[in-house]
């Protein structure tokens, strides 16, 4: 079995923060310097920032030669604007140009090095790279960063990359913390659960699964694990109102076809 947290999942948790760093020039200075602000944004910033934030737009879309062709039109205007350099490295993910991906991010970071977006960015594209230690030394640069905002998303990525290669103990601790830092985030309640469901810690695991499947955000994985989870558990009763719904819901997935072929070892 795999993780459930794929690249385009944890990108939409990537984007939703970046966006959010883009939406206005204010931010912090070095200490004993002020604060920048709009009035000191120059002419150029703004027209690239608007350049990025188009291009968010579209990359979340997933119009991703359009989101790249106004990302670089941001770089034309601004060559020194992070954010812009950050987002084509996103782009470059999800097109799996993996080295270009690279080259944007360490730019970005040279630009400013205390970007944990960035840093963050960087760890996800080194995991999708199977490259796990870089990955580990990016996210931790990512939560070391100061005023950073977005650290469940980071535990949450981390662990999965943990799990992905083979460090399931260290995984369970990041995912973790990830929920304690959100607890409502389905994507961490389901590898929780999966996680403990592989290592055959069953009542834990049928906690997260029973948090996630009673709520509205329940899909075809979820509902499918929790009816593996409780039938080895010798709950029935359970594991057939989750087969229910997951035939009525989700018909047409691979989790009820699995359902239906009774593949409950897969």
């Amino acid at each position: 079995m795999r993780l459930a947290v794929r690249g385009g999942l944890v990108g939409l948790l990537v984007l939703a923060a970046l966006v959010a760093g883009c939406s206005g020039p204010l931010r912090t200075a070095p200490a004993g310097q002020d604060w920048v602000t709009e009035s000191d944004e120059p002419a150029a910033r703004k027209r690239a920032r608007t350049r990025v934030e188009l291009a968010a737009g579209y990359f979340e879309q997933g119009q991703l030669t359009v989101a790249l062709d106004e990302v670089k039109q941001a770089i034309q205007i601004d060559p020194s604007y992070a954010a812009a350099f950050n987002l084509r490295g996103l782009i470059y993910t999800a097109l799996r140009d993996l080295r270009l991906a690279e080259d944007s991010f360490q730019q970005a970071l040279r630009l400013d090095p205390r970007d944990g977006d960035a840093w963050h960015n960087l760890g996800w594209m080194y995991c999708q790279d199977g490259r796990y230690p870089a990955s580990s030394d990016a996210f931790q640069r990512a939560l070391q960063a100061p005023g950073y905002r977005a650290p469940a998303r980071t535990w949450l990525a981390w662990g999965v990359c943990q799990a992905r290669a083979g460090q399931s103990a260290e995984a369970e601790r990041a995912l973790q913390r990830a929920f304690e830092l959100d607890p409502g985030n389905p994507i961490t309640m389901y590898n929780l659960a999966l996680l403990l469901w592989q290592r055959g810690d069953l009542t834990r695991a049928q906690f997260y699964a029973r948090r996630l499947n009673n709520s509205e955000l329940a899909n075809a994985e979820s509902l499918w694990l929790g009816v593996k989870i409780e039938r080895r558990l010798g709950n029935r009763e359970a594991a057939a109102q989750l087969a229910e719904q997951l035939r009525r819901r989700f018909a047409g997935s691979r989790e009820a076809a699995a359902l239906e072929r009774g593949a409950f070892d897969e």
